[in-house]
Order: structure tokens, then C-alpha cells, then sequence
């Protein structure tokens, strides 16, 4: 991939850019190969490579400049602003849209906000790109001093950007290095964005997670799919499970599901979704702590069942092993485990000793980077 920002040395966010992309995979593969060693994997299924620019479908660019020229990117190695709107990680559409959106925010008349002086109202701007080209847009600011500013002008400007279809702010008044706060205001459209693969409806709130690869989400959910397909499955548990993508990918009209995430919202987007799918009778979502689900489980059902597989995403942490311990107490026939992490995911291995490697595969998610996905299934022994 050609990248003007990596080659003058203006970001380097892309720290494996300049290996041949044969050469990055490989290294992921010894990498994976390394972490399993100890746990008897089978041979790996073939990694599934990723184009290597026009994939994400996810920007947040930090607001720098001044108010009259607002730029949206990153601060360079001499801590200079850096527009980053032509990133060639973006698809040509969104690298349009960031170039539109920072030139009408130089005319708004906001201040980016000044970390070492501790000043200004824009923060970030965060842009989200579903498949077929609609987009979710978020300012994020110190106060709601701003706000208005903004959306009296929304209107002349999205007569231009009509692919823009939900604008909004979220409230970050800390001076802290987090991006969003807990205030969000929906200043146009619908309170999410709907990111439809291989025919699921998934959708995605304004601060809500979602993999920024999406042709990559859709060969890791329909892989998920393929491996229990042909398995004896009635019930499944989905842990972590987000907005549904894994569970509602693995759901047929034989099997229940029960999905349990931590967010609200998250929840709330996949009770849409499996409304919109007409399977709102199979499947139960529930808001609670994933971590803690078998106390949730009986608190809520009386008992703990044993599903015939359990799934588990969860966060770079991995499980740990008060969780492991609960799988291995609740003893599902396989656990399904797609992980962003193969360290976590190895130290887990080890807490779940009643379990063996049946399939791996690795999925290169985020290209041009050390970071990949690995889906893993393990059969009870």
C-alpha cells in the first residue's frame, strides 16, 4: 500500500507497512503458532488475508488546528498537526467525506481544543461507514457551548452530504486521554447505523463497538457459523456478544440463543436486530456482566443450564481465569472463542484443561499492524 503519511514519516500508525504483506502474515502465523504450541493445535486453516487499504470503515481523528483552520488527524512527530482525511486505510468515499467535514468545521468558527492549554470546545471527530455507504458522524466536545453552532449549520451542509444520515455530539469535559464521555445528543436521524453482513442486520449505536474490518467481520461470523453448522446444537450461550454478530450469525431455526454483554445499548441493537430477523422467540439478550454470568444465570433462570456451546469475543484481556473456571464448571460440549489477543487467549488455554483444539484460524483484521483475530474451537475432552 502507498501511504504519503508513512513515507515522509508524518504517522507511522501502520508500524509494519513497509514489510510485504506475505511477510506480515507470516509473522502472525509464527506468532499464533508460538502462543499454541503447548495445547497440540491441529493445523491451522488458511489465514485470511485482508486488502490492505479501503478497509475501515471506522475514523477517529483528534481535532488540532485553530478556528479558522480546523484539521482533523494527528499530531506528527514534531508535534505538528497532520490532516490525516486522505489515510488510504479509508475507503475513497469516507476520505471525501472527512475532507468535507474538516473544511466546513474551519468555518464554524470552533476552537479544537488545546491540551497543553487546557482549551477550546472540538475534541474529536469520529466517523462511522456502513457497506453501502451511509454514515454515522460524532463531534466530540468539552461542553455544549458548541452545539448550537453546529447544528444550525448541519442543514446547508448535509444538503451537500446526504450520505451523512446520523449526526451527533458526545460531552467530554475531562482533561484526560478518553475519547468519549457519558453524554450523548442525537442532533440528526436515527440513534444508530445499520451494518448489514451476509444478510444479518447488525446494528451500531453511536458508542457502541464494532469491528472496524467489515469484510473481514464477515468471513469471521460466517466461519463461526460453517464450524457449527454440522454440530449437535440447540442451545448456545453468547459471551461478550455485542450488538449479536457472533450468536445471531450461528442461530437456525432448530437453536436458542442467549446473548449477554455488559453495554445497554449494545443490547438494545440486537433485540432490533433479532426483531428485523423475526427469531425475537429463539433468543434472549440480556444486559449483564459476562464476567459474572453464571451468578447471572442463576439469578435470573433459577438454575444453570448447560448449553451445547458457548461463545466467547471478549476484550484484549482475554477471559481470565475466575471466568475459565466457570466454563469448565458449566462443562459445554465446545466453546467457540474468537480472540483479538493470542497471549490472553494462550493463558486461557491453560484454565480450560478439560478442553482440546479442534480448529484455528486466523483472520488479519487490522492489516499493516502486529494486531489479528483468531478463532478458535475447543471440544470437551
Amino acid at each position: 500500500m502507498h501511504c504519503p503519511y508513512f513515507e515522509s514519516r508524518q504517522c507511522r500508525s501502520c508500524q509494519w507497512l513497509d514489510r510485504p504483506y506475505t511477510q506480515q502474515l507470516a509473522q502472525k502465523e509464527a506468532e499464533l503458532a508460538h502462543f499454541l504450541q503447548p495445547f497440540s493445535a491441529p493445523p491451522f486453516l488458511p489465514s485470511l488475508a485482508s486488502a490492505q487499504s479501503g478497509f475501515r470503515n471506522k475514523a477517529k481523528m483528534v481535532a488540532l488546528g485553530t478556528t479558522a483552520q480546523t484539521l482533523l488527524g494527528i499530531l506528527g512527530p514534531k508535534a505538528q498537526p497532520i490532516s490525516l482525511c486522505a489515510c488510504p486505510l479509508y475507503p475513497t468515499d469516507m476520505q471525501e467525506v472527512l475532507q468535507a467535514v474538516e473544511n466546513w468545521l474551519s468555518t464554524l468558527a470552533i476552537p479544537p481544543y488545546d491540551v497543553k492549554g487546557r482549551r477550546g470546545e472540538l475534541k474529536y471527530c469520529l466517523l462511522n461507514r456502513n457497506e453501502q455507504g451511509i454514515f454515522m458522524l460524532r463531534f466530540v466536545l468539552r461542553s455544549s457551548a458548541a452545539i448550537s453552532a453546529i447544528r444550525d449549520a448541519l442543514p446547508n451542509f448535509l444538503a451537500s452530504q446526504p450520505q451523512i444520515q446520523t449526526v451527533s455530539v458526545n460531552i467530554q469535559p475531562l482533561h484526560a486521554a478518553i475519547i468519549e464521555g457519558p453524554e450523548e445528543q442525537i442532533l440528526l436521524g436515527n440513534p444508530w447505523l445499520c451494518q448489514t453482513l451476509n444478510d444479518i442486520p447488525l446494528y451500531q449505536r453511536p458508542k457502541g463497538f464494532f469491528q472496524t474490518n467489515s469484510t473481514m467481520a464477515e468471513s469471521l461470523y460466517a466461519t463461526a457459523a460453517q464450524w457449527l453448522k454440522d454440530l449437535h446444537i440447540k442451545e448456545i450461550w453468547d459471551l461478550f456478544c455485542g450488538s449479536g454478530g457472533f450468536g445471531l450469525h450461528c442461530l437456525t431455526p432448530e437453536r436458542t440463543l442467549v446473548g449477554i454483554e455488559i453495554e445497554e445499548e449494545a443490547i438494545a441493537c440486537a433485540k432490533r436486530s433479532a426483531e428485523e430477523l423475526g427469531v425475537q422467540l429463539q433468543v434472549s439478550f440480556r444486559a449483564l456482566d459476562s464476567g459474572n454470568f453464571t451468578d447471572n444465570k442463576a439469578n435470573t433462570d433459577g438454575a444453570i443450564a448447560v448449553p451445547d456451546v458457548i461463545i466467547a469475543n471478549p476484550p484484549r484481556r482475554g477471559l481470565g481465569q475466575q471466568l475459565c473456571n466457570d466454563l469448565c464448571t458449566i462443562n459445554p460440549p465446545y466453546i467457540l472463542y474468537s480472540s483479538c489477543n493470542a497471549q490472553t487467549l494462550a493463558k486461557d488455554l491453560e484454565h480450560l484443561p478439560q478442553y482440546s483444539l479442534q480448529k484455528v484460524q486466523l483472520f488479519d483484521m487490522f492489516p499493516n499492524t502486529a494486531h489479528y483475530e483468531v478463532l478458535v474451537l475447543l471440544a470437551r475432552i
